[in-house]
C-alpha cells in the first residue's frame, strides 16, 4: 500500500501519507485517508485558530465518547489558552455503519453549561443526525455560545443541516478507523485514518 504525503489543504480536504507500520500488514485495513503527519499538522492549525477565536473567553471542550478522545487530547494541548474538558457518551440506534438519528445520552456532562463557551469536539460527522440532536440538547442548557469542531466530515452523507465552524478534513464516504475511531473497539490506536475493509457486524 502506498499513498502520497500531503499537507492539510486550506479548505480542509485530507491528504494521505506514506506510513510504514505494523498496521500495513492488516488485511482489514485499506488505504490511508489521512496520514499521521497530516493529522498533527491540521490539529496544530485548528488549535491556533481556536486560540485566536477564544481569546478572553476560555472554552469548555465537550468530547463525544469514545471516538473523539484522541482528537480532543491533541486539540486541547494545541490551544494556547486555559481550557476545561468534559465528556459525554451517546448511543445511536441503527446498524454498525449507519445511524437512524434516534439518540439517547448514555453518559451526561458533569459541568453546568450556563453562560459557558462550549466547543463540542467530534471525531466524525456522517449523516449529522446525532450531532443535530446533541446541539439541540446542549443549547437547551443555555451556554453563552456553542460551536462544533469536527475532525472528519464525510462528503455527501449529511441528512441534517449543520453549521460546522471548525472542520479538520472532508473525506469520501468510506468507513474509516484509526486515531480514536473504531470497529468493535478495535483500531482506535492506529495513528492515522484508514479505510476499513473487513467484516462488520450489523446485528
Amino acid at each position: 500500500m502506498s499513498a502520497l504525503d500531503g499537507g492539510a489543504a486550506s479548505d480542509g480536504h485530507a491528504g494521505a501519507t506514506v506510513s510504514g507500520s505494523r498496521w500495513d500488514d492488516d488485511p482489514d485495513l485499506g488505504d490511508i485517508v489521512v496520514g499521521e503527519s497530516t493529522l498533527q499538522a491540521r490539529v496544530a492549525e485548528l488549535g491556533a485558530e481556536l486560540t485566536v477565536d477564544y481569546q478572553g473567553r476560555p472554552p469548555l471542550l465537550v468530547g463525544v465518547l469514545k471516538g473523539a478522545f484522541v482528537f480532543m487530547s491533541d486539540l486541547a494541548r494545541a490551544i494556547g489558552l486555559p481550557v476545561e474538558v468534559d465528556v459525554m457518551a451517546v448511543a445511536s440506534y441503527g446498524s454498525a455503519t449507519t445511524t437512524s438519528g434516534v439518540v439517547r445520552i448514555v453518559k451526561d456532562l458533569d459541568s453546568d453549561l450556563t453562560d459557558r463557551h462550549v466547543l463540542v469536539v467530534e471525531d466524525i460527522v456522517d449523516s449529522g443526525l446525532t450531532l443535530s440532536y446533541l446541539r439541540r440538547s446542549l443549547l437547551a442548557r443555555q451556554p453563552a455560545s456553542l460551536e462544533v469542531c469536527a475532525l472528519l466530515v464525510k462528503e455527501g452523507r449529511q441528512r441534517a443541516k449543520l453549521d460546522l465552524r471548525y472542520v479538520g478534513f472532508r473525506i469520501p464516504p468510506d468507513f474509516v478507523v484509526g486515531y480514536g475511531l473504531d470497529v468493535a473497539e478495535r483500531y482506535r490506536n492506529v495513528p492515522d485514518i484508514r479505510v476499513y475493509q473487513g467484516p462488520v457486524d450489523v446485528e
